[in-house]
């Protein structure tokens, strides 16, 4: 069989502990010992010798932090090899954490370092304007992190100017642990950011971090996604 036109597509040399092969899919060169957290149902191929744990006792008992019900299905992935992780074709992006913390969207998380501190978070300031507030997941410590985004995420750098970063709930990502945040909310008939009509719902960031953004305002592309 003649192999050269897809040879485009094969694995690349690892050059770090998770990184992207493509922009749909996430590699991660796992070791004995230095085990990941990932998605449920994220796994779609892997080399060597790699096994998982559906539903751990780590994560049952994180589990029963969620208020909302929504729940953070996760797998411990461990061994010596070669894991290929991927969700619905989002874009996947990879971040490294050195001392850093992190708040992400539950629905966002594709894999993290198994060593690094995390538990659900409730996001402040969000519940005077929602109602019920909004739950994250908090990570922090040093290793690396996947998230997805439906499509092309941009990632803001906040600490560049004077000015606030604002951003729709529904678009929000990630963000730097250590950024200022405030809700705001508008009272406009069509509102630039936020779909629908009346009162619409932003997040401001202010200080030293970044905001990752991806291009989708709709929660419920997130559920279709899925469903």
């Amino acid at each position: 069989m003649n192999q050269t036109p897809i040879q485009g597509y094969a694995p690349t040399p690892v050059t770090a502990r998770m990184e992207n092969h493509g922009s749909s899919m996430l590699k991660v060169a796992l070791q004995t010992g230095h085990d990941v957290f990932a998605r449920s149902g994220s796994m779609v191929a892997y080399e060597g010798y790699v096994q998982y744990d559906p539903n751990p006792p780590a994560v049952r008992q994180m589990a029963s932090q969620w208020i909302t019900g929504e729940g953070l299905p996760l797998m411990r992935c461990h061994g010596d090899g070669l894991l290929y992780l991927a969700d619905y074709g989002a874009d996947v992006v990879c971040l490294q954490l050195n001392g850093d913390s992190l708040s992400v969207n539950g629905t966002n998380i594709l894999a993290f370092d198994s060593h690094l501190q995390w538990g659900v978070e409730r996001v402040k300031g969000m519940a005077k304007f929602a109602g019920q507030g909004l739950f994250n997941v908090g990570i922090s410590g040093t290793g690396w992190v996947a998230l997805t985004s439906r499509g092309t995420p941009i990632v803001v750098d906040c600490g560049r100017g004077e000015d606030e970063t604002y951003v729709d709930p529904d678009a929000l990502v990630a963000w730097s642990g250590n950024l200022r945040m405030k809700g705001k909310r508008s009272f406009k008939a069509s509102s630039l950011i936020g779909r629908g009509s009346g009162e619409a719902y932003q997040l401001g960031f202010s200080g030293e971090g970044f905001v990752v953004v991806q291009p989708s305002e709709d929660s419920t592309d997130r559920l279709r996604a899925r469903g």
